[in-house]
């Protein structure tokens, strides 16, 4: 029974890398836009990085750790593939052919996320060498560490996507539906100003988002204070992902 729950899934996992590599948009929004928002506005913005010999002061910092949101961006671009995806599926009765195989939903939607991670990757790997051969030192962080942060935010944002993409009606509404829901979330992600200085009741709303705790883990490694020093944020992010997938399989409707 194992075998075939792995054969299944690797194979369906391939079908959904060639599907993700054909589809313009999703390779668009998941490789290209992020690298081109952090090509574009740290030439506009400057990275705060220094020459040799310069000093910097805060004036000379750019507003936002540019490369934490082109990661975010990565996150967010995979979130919408999987829920345009699986919502054109579900439109098309490609669903509900799946369901007659022995293929369950976790092993569905799991064969996505493993697409979808394994993409993030690859983005993050072309966004690292384009800032360092623009920007060079920009990316001088531990980008191993780095990496495991942006795939453990990327899960757990997913895990949302899941519950977005077992509810949306029609491929019509996914993209909008997604954007409404995940973009907002940047705004009290603590990216752009900080999540202390919010009110109680946004404070308590930031904290229970997946991309609040992304972006802090994410810039404790970027600052090397590290993993040991956001395990909270490590652990919400686990929490959330839990919470948000045994819900989708509850919610989830092949048709």
């Amino acid at each position: 029974m194992r075998t075939g729950f792995l054969k299944g899934f690797w194979k369906l996992s391939w079908v959904e890398a060639k599907v993700f590599a054909r589809e313009p948009m999703g390779f668009i929004g998941s490789i290209i836009v992020p690298t081109l928002l952090f090509v574009v506005l740290g030439r506009a913005l400057g990275t705060g990085v220094p020459s040799a010999g310069s000093v910097i002061g805060p004036g000379d910092r750019p507003p936002v750790n540019l490369a934490i949101l082109a990661s975010i961006v990565i996150a967010i671009g995979a979130v919408q593939s999987l829920v345009a995806i699986i919502a054109i599926y579900r439109e098309g009765g490609i669903l509900k052919r799946l369901r007659a195989t022995p293929l369950s939903p976790v092993t569905i939607l799991g064969a996505h996320v493993a697409v979808k991670l394994a993409f993030t990757v690859v983005s993050l790997g072309v966004m690292v060498l384009a800032g360092r051969r623009l920007f060079p030192g920009v990316m001088q962080v531990n980008l191993f560490s780095f990496t495991g942060a942006l795939l453990l935010g990327t899960l757990s944002i997913l895990s949302l996507g899941f519950v977005i993409a077992s509810i949306v009606p029609t491929a019509r509404f996914a993209q909008p539906i997604s954007a409404v829901v995940l973009y907002p979330m940047l705004a009290l992600s603590g990216l752009f100003f900080p999540v202390a200085k919010l009110p109680p009741v946004m404070r308590g709303l930031a904290f229970a988002l997946p991309t609040t705790h992304a972006v802090s883990l994410l810039q404790g490694v970027w600052d090397g204070s590290g993993w040991a020093a956001h395990w909270v944020n490590a652990g919400m992010l686990v929490l959330i992902f839990a919470a948000f997938t045994a819900l989708s399989t509850r919610v989830f409707r092949w048709e």
